[in-house]
């Protein structure tokens, strides 16, 4: 199968940026994704969270499987992420029932849509979830971006966007919309919240 594929370090610049702002531009890339509103802490994201890893896997998995895609190569899954945004923009962010929000799953490059279809199937006769008939499979791509890496709890993001804010504004770029990326290199459900990281990214255009 040729050698493996980690995102943690064939794409070490996307996934992994420092602890301080940077600007990156982001290619197009494949995804799996959902849609929906409310707290993330609810039912709801994690039946969606659970639908996209379940399909995930069933593609990793396919080399084991009747429909091994063409140009198949081991790669390791890549984490969560999530594209936010408020329902009320006059709302605080601290309401998170104002939320709503798309999260995806990148996948490789030899997933079609013929075989999205096939491993969608399957996986809802293996894992019945009813947010499986709400998955998606599209391209995507956030182009010119500041990221940064942040650690610790998801409520202390404010500060780590303040600096990003700066740096833009320092650097000579606008940030060109509300939205933002977040991508999960931790598991909220094993990791104390100090030591949560995650990957924060928004667009920016060059003054």
């Amino acid at each position: 199968m040729g050698e493996k594929v980690d995102y943690k370090k064939t794409y070490k610049h996307i996934y992994l940026p420092k602890t301080t702002p940077t600007i990156i531009d982001v290619p197009k890339m494949p995804y799996l994704m959902i849609s929906g509103k409310g707290d993330p802490n609810g039912e709801a994201f994690a039946e969606a969270t659970g639908a996209l890893y379940s399909l995930s896997y069933a593609v990793k998995m396919s080399y084991k499987s009747k429909f091994v895609p063409d140009g198949y190569y081991e790669y390791t899954v890549f984490p969560l992420e999530g594209v936010w945004d408020l329902i009320d923009k006059s709302k605080p962010t601290s309401d998170k029932e104002n939320y709503q929000y798309t999260i995806m799953i990148r996948q490789p490059n030899f997933l079609t849509d013929e075989l999205f279809a096939k491993f969608l199937e399957l996986t809802k006769k293996k894992k019945p979830n009813p947010l499986l008939e709400k998955v998606s499979f599209n391209e995507l791509t956030d182009g010119l971006c500041c990221q940064m890496l942040h650690i610790g709890s998801f409520d202390g993001e404010p500060e780590s966007f303040a600096k990003m804010k700066s740096f833009c504004e320092i650097n000579g770029y606008n940030r060109t919309s509300e939205t933002h990326r977040e991508i999960y290199l931790s598991d909220p459900r094993k990791t104390e919240a100090a030591k949560l990281k995650t990957v924060l990214r928004f667009s920016v255009q060059k003054r």
